[in-house]
């Protein structure tokens, strides 16, 4: 008799008792391809001579061109320098336009001193600057221009300035108005009101607060380049009128010559003739 079929304890699923069907063979294309993938398919060899480029020259290229500038440093102003060159020293001063709205600007002014080499041009220095060595200083301000209030004046100023070398700030305002007087003379008058605040000895202490107004008037020559000037300030500190004058002259090439006589609180006029050159960059 036929020995009995081995019987599993487990029960065989649906999938394992039936046969296994033999899979599909894939459909094949007999498709002809374009001549265009026949000779990609034929010609496998890349061309590498696309990757030699020489690194250095990646340096050179143009910043602007690799990463153009962004909206806010494209719309504002440029920075400019400009040095006058004085006796004991150079006088640098530096701007930045920082609104066209209110024409709003951002400066600083330094003036830096050159170090005497003998002990004959530190007595000229000291003798050049009223009997003191000079020193480096540099002071921070900010101001805005504004349109006037029609025929009275033509143009307004703001401005702020911090000085640490005199150990004071500055608030003031300036309403000026311009005249033409023909084509060749040109006439500026110019009110100011400034407040003073001083910095204390110590900090936190309150230094003393001034004020003060100046007047002043300047007549400009078109033809020669010359402008004389004359006006007067009067401050809380002195309590009396101080009048000055002077006269520049501008030379060709960014030199000028420029005098001034002005009063002083002690009774003792100030006479000053400087020359200097003056150059923007």
């Amino acid at each position: 008799m036929p020995a009995p079929s081995k019987i599993s304890p487990w029960p065989e699923s649906a999938e394992q008792s039936q046969p296994q069907e033999a899979a599909d063979p894939p459909a094949v294309d007999n498709r002809a391809a374009p001549a265009s993938e026949k000779a990609e398919v034929s010609n496998p060899d890349i061309d590498w001579a696309l990757l030699e480029v020489d690194a250095s020259t990646l340096m050179t290229t143009a910043p602007g061109k690799l990463h153009p500038p962004s909206r806010a440093v494209a719309g504002s102003g440029a920075m400019s320098w400009s040095s006058q060159q004085k006796e004991y020293g150079s006088a640098v001063s530096v701007k930045q336009p920082i609104s066209p709205v209110l024409d709003m600007q951002v400066g600083a002014d330094m003036t830096v001193v050159r170090q005497p080499q003998t002990l004959a041009e530190l007595l000229a220095e000291k003798a050049g600057n009223g009997g003191n060595e000079p020193q480096s200083s540099g002071a921070a301000w900010a101001s805005a221009s504004a349109g006037g209030v029609a025929s009275i004046w033509d143009k307004t100023t703001l401005e702020a300035r911090i000085d640490p070398s005199q150990d004071q700030g500055k608030l003031g305002t300036s309403l000026s108005k311009s005249l033409a007087l023909g084509e060749q003379y040109s006439l500026t008058l110019q009110n100011g009101y400034n407040m003073i605040q001083g910095f204390g000895p110590v900090p936190g202490a309150a230094g003393r607060t001034s004020y003060e107004t100046e007047q002043s008037a300047k007549l400009g020559v078109a033809d020669t380049g010359t402008t004389f000037s004359a006006g007067g300030s009067l401050s809380t500190l002195d309590d009396k009128w101080l009048g000055r004058i002077g006269a520049e002259q501008k030379i060709v090439g960014g030199f000028n010559v420029s005098a001034s006589i002005a009063e002083t609180p002690l009774g003792i006029a100030n006479k000053s003739v400087t020359a200097g050159f003056k150059k923007s960059w």
